[in-house]
Order: structure tokens, then sequence, then C-alpha cells
């Protein structure tokens, strides 16, 4: 639900001239631009350490190897999410433990996540949720009292703030002791491919990660660790070196995009729009609707479609529903705000070239279907 030709037109000759600087440089893996995509995007989110991978699920799996979390060892991690965060840990043979969310925020709490602590337990992986930030002074309290690390997934949030308790405002992604996010496309910051990165503020850390997606060597040749081969090619740090540039204009116009559709719906009874905690911005990755009236969600996606307009259910079935995460919990495992949400919520397009046209043909589309 992105119109990514539309972006690319509005900078097109610089992502062009880039593009092929780097073509005719023939450095086309590790090319100086990687370190300078990497340094533009430590100043922005203010954390000391970028370390930029091949994807966002790549990204998962390394912080967990930076971590040297071992198989069966225990990771809390949201049911209502995409697959990958759950996926990167059990690929390394961890343990994902599905945790119910917020049935107003769609994210994950401290009051969830304390009673799935165990003497197992070693990480915790918030979900940044559609672009707001999860409440995370209580989470990260939570980890210090038990001992535990924090992975961000920051996939969805590139660019929102969370205000802590201590007045201390900092990037979603670099709270944790590790942050990671993806550059998919469809990302409020994408690549014209895939790509992702693993940020963090400890330098133990960060030669860790560095050694894990760079399988496991500093040096050509000499491999300290088992690692894996994870690299952002130079081509795809070009556009992103860009695009890093409009983050900020793009995530106020989809806010302004937001703002219309909130008040467009507000008085509609059976809609809740997207509920904002106090100490977050929003970036509004996804702009999703929560639909009150049981069994409507689903006729109003075939209206909207019927009617020519996109829409999306993220997520239809909860993890541990599905049939690669069976193994990780009983027959009988039920999260009532987890299911809840899969029955009843839907995404509205939402991004940086969508006219205002159209907006109002989805709003009164919408409103039609309520009258």
């Amino acid at each position: 639900m992105v119109d990514l030709m539309g972006q690319y037109q509005k900078i097109k000759s610089e992502i062009d001239k880039n593009i092929i600087q780097t073509i005719e440089s023939g450095k086309l893996i590790n090319g100086p631009i990687v370190k300078e995509f990497s340094s533009n995007l430590e100043k922005y989110l203010n954390v000391k350490h970028v370390i930029p991978c091949a994807n966002g699920t790549d990204a998962l799996q390394i912080a967990f190897m930076a971590l040297d979390l071992q198989p069966g060892d225990e990771v809390i991690c949201p049911a209502w999410t995409y697959v990958a965060t759950a996926e990167a840990a059990a690929i390394l043979g961890l343990i994902p433990v599905m945790c119910d969310v917020n049935i107003d925020t769609f994210n994950v709490t401290a009051e969830n996540i304390e009673p799935l602590i165990n003497e197992k337990t070693k990480a915790i992986v918030p979900v940044h949720l559609y672009g707001q930030s999860c409440d995370m002074d209580p989470i990260m309290n939570l980890a210090e009292k038990f001992d535990l690390k924090v992975v961000e997934d920051n996939a969805q949030a590139i660019g929102c703030k969370y205000n802590s308790s201590k007045n201390k405002v900092s990037f979603t992604g670099t709270i944790g002791n590790i942050g990671t996010t993806s550059f998919y496309p469809s990302k409020n910051l994408g690549a014209f491919g895939d790509g992702g990165a693993i940020f963090t503020n400890d330098s133990i850390l960060a030669e860790k990660i560095f050694l894990a997606a760079n399988h496991g060597q500093n040096k050509k040749y000499h491999h300290k660790i088992i690692g894996c081969n994870s690299r952002l090619d130079s081509i795809q740090a070009e556009i992103l070196n860009v695009k890093l540039k409009h983050l900020d204009e793009y995530n106020r116009n989809r806010n302004i995009m937001a703002n219309i559709y909130n008040e467009a719906f507000k008085n509609i009874e059976e809609i809740q729009t997207p509920f904002l905690i106090e100490n977050s911005d929003h970036v509004y990755h996804q702009y999703t609707l929560k639909i009150l009236s049981a069994g409507k969600r689903d006729l109003l996606k075939k209206y909207l479609e019927e009617n020519h307009i996109p829409s999306m259910i993220y997520y239809p079935i909860p993890l541990y529903k599905q049939n690669a995460f069976k193994k990780y919990s009983k027959s009988d495992y039920h999260l009532e705000n987890t299911e809840y949400l899969a029955e009843n919520v839907i995404s509205l397009p939402i991004h940086t070239e969508l006219e205002n046209s159209n907006q109002d043909y989805i709003i009164n589309k919408v409103i039609d279907f309520f009258k």
C-alpha cells in the first residue's frame, strides 16, 4: 500500500546520480558509501554504533548471536507481530515465548511480560508496532530487575521518539541493549531492495555484532567466531543515504494523513482510531483501525476491495497458531487481546505520496459503509 514510484520521482536525479557513481566506482560491497550511511544514521539516531546488514530478520538473528544466547534460552516477544521477530529466535534454537499485547496500543507491556519470566528467560523483544513506541521505561526496569537483555524490533518505527520518565528523549531502537530495523522498500526508510541495520551504544556488543555479520572476521581470513554473511550493498546504501535526509518529512506527512483520517472517523462509534500514548511519537508505518462491531471488519475489507481501495490485515493469525510455532505452546494456548485484534483490525493506505483526493475517496467510502 505504498507508492514507491511516486516517491522515487521526487528524488530521482540524486538517486540516479549516486547509483551510477557507485556502479562506476566498482565498490559494490562494503564501499565507502556504506560507512557514510552508517555514520549519518548514527548521527540521526544519536547512537554510538550502527552496523548495517542484509535485512531486518538478519538484524534480529545477529543481535541474538551477539548476546551469546544459547539453544533452549527463552526470549519473550509479542504474539502480535510479523513472523520475523520470533523466527529469528527459533532458527538459533531459542524458544520464543509469546506474550499478549495491550488491546489499545497493540504493543507489549511490562505488565504482560513479567508473568512469563522464569529462570530460562534471557531476553525481551519489544516490537514498536505500526510506528509507535512500546512504553519502554517499565520494560527496561523489568529487564534490570531480572537481569535480562532487551532487543528492540524497530522495523516499523524508524524516526519515532520516546520520552522517558527521566525527561530523556530517545529514538526507538536506541533504548535497549540492541535495536534492529528493516529497510524493506515499504518501510518509512526503505531501500530499493532488502536491507537492515543493528544499533547499540555498547562498544563491546558493537564489535560482536560486526563480527557476527561478517563471517566472524574483522580481518580478512581471520575468523574469531562463527558468524554469517549479512551485508548492506553499496547501491542500497546510496539510496538510503538520500532517503534519510527526507525521513522526518516522510514521517510528518504520514502524521498529517493520520490526523485527517482521525478527524474524519472520530464520530463513527464502530471505529477506534489509533490510540496514542503520551510519551511517544507515532510515525504511522501503518494506519490501523480497530473495528468494534463483531464481524464487520471482514465486511469492510470486502467493501473496500469492491471499491478498488487496498487494505491489509496485520496480522490475521497469531504467531502461536501458526504451524511453524505450534511446538512452542500448548494446543489450548490463548491470548485474548491478540486473538481479538486478529479478528478486528484493518489498515488503510498511508504513505508519502497519497493524494488528498485519493484519501478523501477512501474516507468517504469508509463513512458510507458505516451509515
